[in-house]
């Protein structure tokens, strides 16, 4: 699983928007007044007035103010519904960002955790700690993969499991799934999934699918078998029988850049089949990660497959060090810049770096460049795509704070790819129906209060791996559950996010 390291810098920027409201109860009538709405189901914004009541949104129209309901002027800005972060990995320090605040600047709600088969055990746990503490965005979990295997098979897990460990795996599941998790996450380019056989995914799947629920995939591979992989993930869906997601969709080798068109239509071809498939994706062209998952045969000290990497998937310039836990010096350099430090080639400079952390049984961190923003924009583009961070609290990818104002800054406001009704929709309404939230994503009334409201003339991303908590700016204010968390370019210090849980229902 990606690795959340300290962050080198800290920024923060002032909006300097409307005055902060007094404390809002859940309870209290709210009218929202000279909103351009935009509905998160697609359609372009129209003008109207919404009010809340008890946490939900109680009408939308032509409203009047009613006796004692607290009222906001919008202002003509746009009013959409609160976005939903389907890949984030925001869980871990929560507990020291409970205002959440790179999240609210960008408008995101709800964030769904437990992402590349890494989830707090049992998901049950994530719960009661969340609900002894909410935090002021909403949170969902899966249940991962990895870590039921790691429950299960402990340092033995180089090989395929048993039938009777995968036993043991589907019981653990089934708990998390009783407990509201949303389905099952596997991260199958990671130790210790990347040694479990496809039959054993599939059968875990089938019991997240007997629940109602969902399979979401960093998948076997995102480079050299890339079609592979994909083909694996709709064979899950074709035979557990439940819908399936591609965690941050890419392409992430020099030798397969433009064919995004390929990569969709295998997905089209599925979705024709009747097979429920969908994607999540962010706007960067860099990923964040361990660097030895590169090395898909952990044959880190072959010279021959080092080359390889550093000439097709990543170069030595645009690998960044995030983390070493051989030589925290390290950390802000590339590679490249390593190499040249130490007068060594990038092949050599990077299996000595590997070798170095292993030796003190840890890792590396990096930030590599390795996707085509061409194909970024048609992967966004597609009807089935909906957009995601893969971000963190205190990581050097600027994602994390940046993801969701990033796209309405380049590609709404400044490409053009998407219109603003398409692009909310992308992060709203779509991401609530690939992860089976009935009642969030869209402004209707007995939908859920998450809103938020901003000017889509200015909304914008700041952050950047020098820079990498800088929050957005452009948003006004935000609600979640009714209640106001974010006005003035900072949390308001209300909790009011809930733990969503996935209806519990065997089948």
């Amino acid at each position: 699983m990606t690795r959340w390291i300290a962050a080198s810098l800290l920024a923060t920027a002032a909006l300097g928007l409307a005055v902060p409201a007094p404390a809002q109860d859940a309870r209290q009538a709210l009218l929202i007044r000279n909103a351009q709405v935009i509905d998160g189901e697609g359609g372009q914004p129209f003008a109207a007035a919404v009010r809340i009541r008890d946490g939900r949104i109680a009408a939308i129209g032509a409203l009047s103010p009613e006796p004692g309901e607290a009222e906001v002027d919008a202002h003509s800005l746009t009013l959409a519904p609160g976005f939903i972060d389907t890949h984030s990995h925001h869980e871990y320090g929560i507990e020291k960002h409970l205002d959440a605040t790179q999240l609210l600047a960008q408008g995101v709600t709800t964030i769904v955790v437990g992402q590349d088969g890494g989830s707090v055990t049992p998901v049950s746990k994530l719960f009661a700690e969340r609900e002894a503490a909410p935090a002021a965005v909403n949170i969902a979990s899966y249940s991962g993969h990895g870590t039921l295997r790691d429950a299960v098979l402990g340092q033995d897990f180089k090989r395929k499991a048993t039938p009777a460990e995968i036993e043991r795996m589907k019981k653990l599941l089934a708990e998390d799934m009783k407990a509201g998790a949303l389905g099952l996450s596997t991260g199958l380019e990671y130790d210790p999934a990347i040694y479990a056989a496809p039959a054993e995914v599939i059968e875990l799947a089938k019991v997240a699918a007997g629940f109602g629920g969902r399979y979401i995939s960093h998948m076997r591979s995102e480079d050299r078998q890339v079609w592979a992989a994909l083909d694996e993930l709709i064979e899950i869906g074709r035979q557990a029988k439940l819908p399936v997601q591609v965690s941050h969709a890419k392409l992430a080798m020099t030798d397969i850049w433009g064919q995004a068109d390929r990569f969709i239509a295998k997905l089209d071809a599925a979705r024709t089949e009747g097979i429920d498939v969908s994607l999540d994706i962010y706007p960067y062209p860099n990923w964040e990660s361990t660097l030895t998952v590169l090395w898909p045969e952990r044959d880190f000290q072959n010279r021959a497959t080092t080359e390889f990497i550093l000439t097709h998937l990543a170069p030595p310039e645009g690998i960044l060090v995030s983390s070493d836990d051989g030589d925290p010096t390290h950390v802000g350099k590339t590679i490249a810049q390593i190499a040249q430090e130490a007068g060594t080639d990038p092949a050599t400079t990077a299996m000595a770096m590997i070798a170095a952390a292993q030796a003190k049984g840890g890792d590396i961190g990096v930030i590599g460049t390795s996707m085509n923003e061409g194909d970024i924009a048609r992967l966004i583009a597609w009807h089935g795509a909906n957009i995601c961070s893969d971000g963190g609290f205190d990581s050097l990818h600027p994602r994390g704070a940046g993801a969701f104002a990033r796209i309405l800054r380049h590609y709404v406001r400044e490409t053009k790819l998407l219109s603003v009704g398409e692009a909310v929709a992308k992060m709203t309404g779509r991401s609530a129906a690939h992860m089976g939230l009935s009642d969030r994503g869209v402004i209707r009334p007995g939908a859920r209060a998450d809103l938020v409201l901003f000017d889509p003339a200015t909304i914008a991303d700041h952050a950047t791996p020098q820079a990498p908590e800088a929050v957005a700016t452009g948003v006004d204010r935000v609600w979640v559950n009714g209640v106001l968390a974010y006005a003035a370019g900072k949390a308001t210090g209300a909790h009011p996010g809930q733990v969503l849980r996935r209806e519990v229902s065997a089948r």
